[in-house]
């Protein structure tokens, strides 16, 4: 019983993880976009990142409070962009 139990933990493992990955490869991309003042890139990048996290916090990867946070700075930071 505990074979398969363990089975899936790895499959379980690597999916979070490659979620995991994603998020963070779209973040930098993000960040990319704000320092080079792109805003457009900036907002498509915003938009992949908040939809992939919040899918990701339904599935239990992220903390739902850790995904509000990480949105909000990320929000004012494009706010930032494009006030400025």
């Amino acid at each position: 019983m505990s074979e398969k139990r363990y089975r899936q933990s790895v499959k379980r493992h690597l999916r979070n993880k490659m979620t995991k990955s994603e998020v963070k490869t779209y973040i930098k991309d993000f960040e990319a976009a704000v320092n080079g003042n792109n805003k457009e890139d900036a907002e498509k990048a915003f938009v992949l990142i908040t939809k992939k996290m919040d899918t990701a916090a339904s599935k239990g990867i992220y903390h739902k409070n850790t995904v509000a946070r990480k949105k909000s700075r990320l929000a004012k930071k494009l706010n930032k962009l494009i006030a400025g």
